[in-house]
């Protein structure tokens, strides 16, 4: 058997295999996004039984076998079972592990996903929190992390830092805003608030621990969602499942 090598991470997917087993795969801080066979989870009396799931958070101790990590022992830090009955937070949490798991790369250090993924599942518990909030908040940090941040204090298109509140523009197309006189020339240009604006710079720059104090109006909310969903999809390849799902879900998708 290989030397043993122990991980913090979180798993992202799980999969059957088989008739006892299960592939899951971790996004962790030491070796970036890999995957692993948990033999037996699938088992009732399987100590993998409730650590090879989405969600959980721990220390995983494997070993390597000739095409993947075998997980010999897991410690449970959290598991955040109590999301599995939310409706529609689990299906948010699922998108938010799939996009995860489509930027996470083997070799990384991926804390910063890790840590972005444990306070958003928080925030998702909290019902305080608005999930459409949530999921904003949540993919334009990501974009940020993953250096598709758009640009968000200066003009993209002059660099002009000053201009009037509320006379910027946010344009798609341009990846970030404008000022008035760049944006007249720019089909996507559409106007963004003062208040949108704060918190989309807020998003990108507060600390982890921050970024699910704050809260935001309807209509301010409402212009998140508009530029910031489309921001993300434009920078994706993929159709994610879980989104579909809250497609039909929501008929104000």
């Amino acid at each position: 058997m290989s030397d043993l090598i122990t991980v913090q991470g979180v798993v992202i997917s799980a999969m059957p295999i088989g008739e006892y087993d299960k592939r899951i795969v971790l996004l962790t801080r030491e070796r970036g996004k890999i995957s692993a066979f948990a033999r037996g989870a699938r088992r009732v009396n399987s100590p993998f039984m409730a650590a090879a799931n989405p969600f959980v958070f721990g220390a995983f101790t494997l070993y390597e076998g000739r095409s993947s990590y075998n997980l010999q022992q897991v410690s449970v830090t959290h598991h955040f079972v109590e999301l599995a009955a939310m409706q529609p937070g689990i299906y948010y949490g699922y998108y938010f592990l799939e996009l995860a798991d489509y930027f996470g790369r083997e070799g990384t250090d991926e804390r910063e996903m890790m840590n972005l993924l444990y306070v958003t599942v928080k925030a998702l518990l909290n019902p305080h929190v608005d999930d459409e909030l949530v999921r904003c908040v949540f993919e334009l940090r990501t974009m940020a992390e993953e250096g598709y941040c758009p640009e968000l204090v200066s003009c993209a298109a002059c660099g002009k830092e000053e201009d009037p509140p509320g006379t910027y523009f946010f344009s798609q197309s341009s990846h970030g805003i404008l000022c008035g006189a760049c944006a007249a020339g720019v089909r996507d240009a559409v106007r963004i608030s003062e208040a949108a604006l704060y918190a989309m710079r807020y998003i990108v720059s507060s600390p982890m621990g921050k970024l699910y104090t704050f809260t935001v109006s309807p209509e301010v909310l409402s212009e998140l969602k508009r530029v910031i969903y489309t921001y993300t999809e434009r920078n994706t390849d993929k159709r994610f499942k879980s989104l579909e799902i809250l497609k039909v879900m929501s008929v104000d998708f």
